[in-house]
Formats: structure tokens, sequence, C-alpha cells
């Protein structure tokens, strides 16, 4: 099983550089990082966890340039967001971003995405919440047409794109980066997953022995190779016993959780999450 790390990685926190570093030097898979591009003051949206919203969510950093930043000074390790809020992007802007990580990386990008909890966030964006998910559909299916070898048209319900001279593309022609759905179980999440991604990313792993046959259903239903689906457990405070677990259920890659710290705390839990790898 392979033990990748997420953080929020803020302006107060170890630098992306100097993390990558560690992950890479002591045997961990990948690097995740989370987006939030703005916090509203003015928040109606509970934290999903509860309580109030911890202080890293308004301010961490930028995951495309941070991620750029650790494959510049690693050579193996994979490079994930957990999530890119796809809604919030201009989607021709997102496919250059997300092309020119992967080539640069040698292909190590995975595109973690998802539909955001935030709503006064997404709507400073433009979203409409109620019409989200058909608009990262949609999103989606434009930056692949963005990524084919050939120039390809797209005209969709919310964006189009003309025939054009895109480059670089992602290692994987036409279809992109990996690609991971976040999000909790459900009949909604799990057709998207089915339609345009190669698996789940759910959040803290809970519940996966009933959720995964669930998916795996419709997964086969949909057509899909069987071995090709791919269930990533994100965000997870790990033990022998859970990754155990997660092995029994065919589970390949782990993602932990590291504290939003400086330096000498984060180091500190890698040290003891060594004993996982």
């Amino acid at each position: 099983m392979r033990i990748s790390a997420t953080i929020f990685l803020t302006d107060e926190t170890i630098t992306p550089t100097r993390l990558a570093r560690e992950l890479e030097e002591r045997g961990f898979a990948g690097l995740y990082l989370p987006e939030h591009t703005h916090i509203p003051v003015e928040r109606t949206t509970p934290y999903p966890a509860g309580g109030d919203l911890p202080p890293e969510y308004g301010r961490t950093l930028d995951p495309f340039v941070a991620l750029g930043q650790a494959a510049a000074v690693t050579e193996n390790l994979g490079l994930g967001t957990g999530i890119t809020l796809v809604a919030q992007h201009d989607p021709i802007d997102l496919a250059k971003q997300i092309a020119t990580l992967d080539h640069l990386s040698g292909g190590r990008f995975t595109l973690g995405l998802g539909f955001g909890w935030n709503v006064e966030e997404a709507a400073d964006h433009g979203v409409e919440w109620r019409t989200r998910r058909e608009l990262v559909r949609d999103r989606m299916a434009l930056m692949r047409a963005l990524w084919s070898a050939e120039p390809t048209a797209y005209k969709g319900e919310f964006g189009s794109v003309r025939p054009s001279h895109a480059h670089p593309k992602p290692l994987r022609a036409h279809l992109g980066p990996r690609t991971l759905i976040g999000g909790a179980a459900g009949p909604k999440l799990f057709t998207h997953i089915c339609e345009y991604a190669d698996g789940w990313m759910p959040i803290g792993g809970r519940g996966l022995t009933e959720t995964l046959p669930v998916l795996r259903a419709a997964w086969a239903d949909a057509g899909r190779e069987e071995s090709a689906l791919q269930v990533v457990p994100y965000a997870v405070y790990p033990s022998k016993g859970k990754l155990a677990h997660y092995g029994e259920l065919g589970v390949e890659e782990v993602v932990v959780q590291l504290p939003p710290a400086g330096e000498t705390e984060v180091l500190g839990v890698l040290d003891d999450y060594a004993q996982y790898l």
C-alpha cells in the first residue's frame, strides 16, 4: 500500500519544498494539497466537520503553485490536489495549469476534484450552487477537448471551446491525469465517478465496507473495467488496524493527514507515520 500525505500548506507552515523533499526521502508516495481561494467573513455555510472553521482555510496556498515548487525539488513523489474546486475555475486556464504541471513533473499529477461545500466562496466565483455538479462535468469535458491530440471542439451547457492548439499535453493523452472525485457516498457522486473519473477519494475513509460494493456495482453497470477503479481514502489519521482494513478492501493508496504546522511539528508527525511505510 502506498502512503501519501496531505496538509493545509499556508504562509505560516512548513514550506512546499522542504515538505516535498522530506516526503520523498522518507519513502512517502505523494503530496496532495487542498484549495480555497478565499473564505468570506460573512459566512452562513456551516463547517462540515462542525464547530468553528479552522484559520488555515483562509490562509491556504494556491495548490498548483505549491505543487510546482514540490515538483521542482523531487523526482518520484506523486503530486495531487485534494481537492480542486473545478467550478471556481475558468476551464481553459485550468486545463493549461493541469497540463503544464503534469508535463513538467513527468506525469506525476493526480487531479483530485470536488464540488465544494462553502456556498459563499462559490458564489463569489459566479457559481450557481444547485447546478455546480453539472458545471464540473461540463468543464471536465471541455478540458479533455483541449487535452486531445488533435484540435477538438467542445460545446456544452455551460461553456465551449473552438478547435485549438493547446500544448503541453498531459502525459495521458485526451483523458488527462488520473482523476479522483471527492465527496460523500451517494448515487449522484457515484454516477459522476463512473462517468468521467478514475475513482473515488472518500474523506476519512469511514464506511467503506458498506459503500465500496455499491460503487463497484455502479462501476460495472457503467461498463468500466473492474480492475481500473481506484479508491484512495483521504485525510486519514492512520493506525495499523485501519490500514490493514483498507488493504483487505483492495485499497492500494491512502492519504494521511498532516497538521497545518511549522517544520518541527510536521517532521515529528512524519517520524511517527514512518511506521506505516
